[in-house]
């Protein structure tokens, strides 16, 4: 059995970038190198506040490990932000920011949908630190991080949540958590990403990118009643036992029928 990735700081180098990244999927074209990514958005002029070597560190640590580390994901998401609401666009951008920072995704399967679930109503600094300095201690750091780099990582996790809808943005004291439902266009591209990754239908409903959004296998699978109604999937099930005929073949199919809604 493998082992879960190690934590990293790489989400110090950017966090939510909802509106950097936008801008740089509307440069992206298929096959672009990170290096030629960087060198469009320089000369752009769309980054006139972001110094050159500060543009290279979000497009090489923050971009590039989220949308160009799966090919057809920059695609996929170039093509089907612009048919999205705001809400929509924080969805998809979290869940491939979470795929990239592992520390990120476990803080809000872990800490804040269980905060979330049990009734309470905001999230502290303090929560943030005892899951950063629990994780280190249990060693799921690639090494030992220093008490300031433990204290950072705890801000950074909180403002990447801000970020993505699922807290209040403020500075100081406990922050407010915000209710977050997962929408059908969102959960059609997730239903279909993983689909497309080789996955077997149990293994797609059981995937752990859905508790980003706070379901567990029931709620997937009342989640893809509704995406059955709406055409995209054929969903049977007959006790325990559920089976689900894909309509679309590849991500283009699916961005374009999700292009309509």
């Amino acid at each position: 059995m493998s082992q879960p990735p190690l934590y990293t700081t790489q989400l110090q180098a950017g966090l939510g970038l909802i509106e950097e990244t936008q801008r740089l999927l509307e440069l992206y074209e298929p096959d672009m190198s990170t290096q030629q990514l960087y060198e469009r958005a320089l000369e752009s002029g769309q980054f006139p506040l972001v110094t050159a070597r500060r543009l290279l560190n979000i497009v090489k640590e923050c971009f590039a490990p989220r949308y160009l580390r799966q090919p057809g994901v920059a695609e996929s998401v170039k093509l089907l932000f612009p048919c999205l609401d705001s809400d929509e666009r924080r969805q998809l951008l979290m869940l491939h920011t979470a795929r990239a920072n592992v520390i990120l995704a476990d803080f809000i399967r872990e800490v804040y949908w269980p905060r979330y679930t049990s009734g309470r109503n905001s999230l502290s600094r303090d929560d943030a630190l005892r899951f950063v300095e629990d994780a280190v201690r249990e060693g799921r750091t690639q090494k030992r991080w220093a008490d300031s780099t433990i204290s950072r990582m705890s801000g950074y996790l909180l403002s990447a949540c801000a970020d993505f809808g699922l807290l209040e943005d403020r500075l100081r004291g406990p922050r407010r958590l915000y209710s977050l439902r997962l929408s059908t266009r969102v959960a059609g591209y997730l239903a279909y990403d993983l689909k497309l990754q080789d996955l077997g239908d149990n293994q797609v409903l059981n995937h752990p990118d859905w508790q980003l959004f706070g379901l567990e296998r029931v709620d997937v699978r009342e989640q893809f009643k509704r995406l059955s109604l709406e055409g995209l999937l054929i969903m049977q099930t007959a006790g325990d036992v559920t089976h689900i005929s894909w309509q679309h073949k590849n991500m283009q199919k699916v961005v374009d029928v999700l292009a309509g809604y």
